[in-house]
């Protein structure tokens, strides 16, 4: 699963330290209104919503991806190789590695993105 670097306890977390902040500096005569203060709680709320349904998203592509492979397995296919040249041989299982699936084709390692065609 791919990390956008942000999780929700850290930005929850971190939301809640600047309301904290912005509370303890706000102007006595001028406070925020209940009105900002929700838009403010709306807009957290729909950050951390994107964020889970991302989350959800690259969980369903690497499912997907997964899915893919293993339909390879067993497959004649076509691919470039390390060397850049057209290499053909049959698909004996795949891998996952720092999350990317390698099929597994005699000696070599080949990711996805690396088959150029696919016979029975």
């Amino acid at each position: 699963m791919a990390s956008t670097g942000f999780t929700s306890n850290v930005g929850q977390d971190q939301f809640l330290q600047l309301l904290v902040a912005q509370m303890k500096s706000q102007n006595p005569l001028e406070p925020t209104t209940n009105q900002e203060f929700l838009g403010q709680l709306a807009q957290f709320s729909t950050l951390s919503g994107i964020e889970k349904l991302n989350a959800n998203f690259s969980d369903l592509l690497t499912l997907q991806q997964i899915t893919d492979g293993a339909n390879l397995i067993g497959k004649h296919v076509s691919y470039m190789n390390s060397s850049n040249q057209s290499v053909a041989g049959v698909v004996s299982n795949l891998t996952m590695s720092d999350g990317a699936i390698q099929l597994h084709v005699g000696a070599d390692t080949v990711g996805l993105d690396k088959i150029l065609g696919v016979a029975a």
